[in-house]
């Protein structure tokens, strides 16, 4: 092993080292902060499971992202940062929802949910970008285009959600949020399979492609699962249970899938240059 193997492999075990530390030691405060999981909690099973899953995909990305190529890196930072920060949110929103759940009434953690989506939502729609400018074919307009979108779906969602029922400012107003978030999302479809994107995508690498196209199908496929949490969430008569059970599969498959797809098209495009 020469001098220079040698010292790339020093920082990636000391960094692993860090960040297992640091997660481990923030798991523990969280989790003695929880409340318990009561038998027969269905909903609240789910956002242990949620907040799993996003925990163990942090960790993976972190620790896979010193074997990649230096230019999947950015993206697979922001892979860690989405289950991150979502890890982080779910172990308020579990503890939310048990806390009121043993006291008779479990209610929908909706704020703490937007909030997190705020943030965790438009890094994915970026990350369309950052794969892209990797290899030089995005534009900072793509960027603020995607971004911009991301935003206005999620404003828009939480005006009509957050405020059904309640006689609130958009009181009355849900469906017309809804079609106002719905077409930032057919917006952000439009991008990926038929806009500027795509299009540059096509003169990408192989890997790039993959990584692509199947980040673009998890946002179709997999999204449309929140417009029918919207519809649960809503309404005279809102379905609390049902619609957190969706959201939280919704979100743990979906931001988990997300970053697996960065993740093996960074690994397909490190072993072809590898080869070379």
């Amino acid at each position: 092993m020469d001098a220079y193997t040698a010292t790339r492999f020093t920082r990636r075990t000391t960094t692993k080292f860090v960040v297992l530390l640091t997660a481990i030691t923030m798991l523990g405060t969280v989790a003695a902060e929880t409340a318990l999981l009561a038998a027969g909690d269905t909903v609240g099973t789910s956002f242990w499971i949620a907040t799993a899953m996003m925990f163990a995909a942090t960790a993976f990305f972190v620790l896979e992202r010193g074997s990649v190529a230096p230019k999947w890196r950015t993206s697979m930072t922001v892979a860690a940062l989405v289950t991150g920060v979502a890890w982080y949110h779910y172990t308020y929103m579990r503890e939310a929802w048990a806390t009121t759940y043993a006291a008779g009434s479990g209610q929908s953690p909706i704020v703490l949910r937007y909030v997190d989506w705020l943030i965790t939502v438009p890094l994915q729609v970026t990350e369309f970008y950052l794969i892209l400018a990797a290899v030089g074919v995005a534009t900072a307009a793509l960027f603020w285009r995607l971004f911009g979108a991301s935003l206005l779906m999620l404003i828009t969602g939480y005006l009509g959600e957050a405020e059904s029922g309640t006689g609130g400012l958009v009181e009355g107003m849900e469906m017309v949020m809804f079609f106002i978030g719905c077409a930032a999302w057919f917006y952000i479809m439009y991008e990926v399979w038929g806009g500027e994107a795509q299009k540059s995508a096509a003169t990408a690498s192989e890997s790039t492609q993959f990584a692509f196209k199947a980040m673009a199908g998890i946002l179709t496929v997999g999204w449309a699962i929140y417009p029918i949490g919207y519809f649960m969430g809503t309404g005279d008569n809102p379905n609390v249970d049902g619609l957190n059970i969706l959201y939280n599969l919704a979100d743990s498959v979906n931001k988990v899938a997300f970053g697996l797809m960065v993740w093996y098209a960074a690994t397909m495009d490190s072993a072809d240059h590898s080869e070379e």
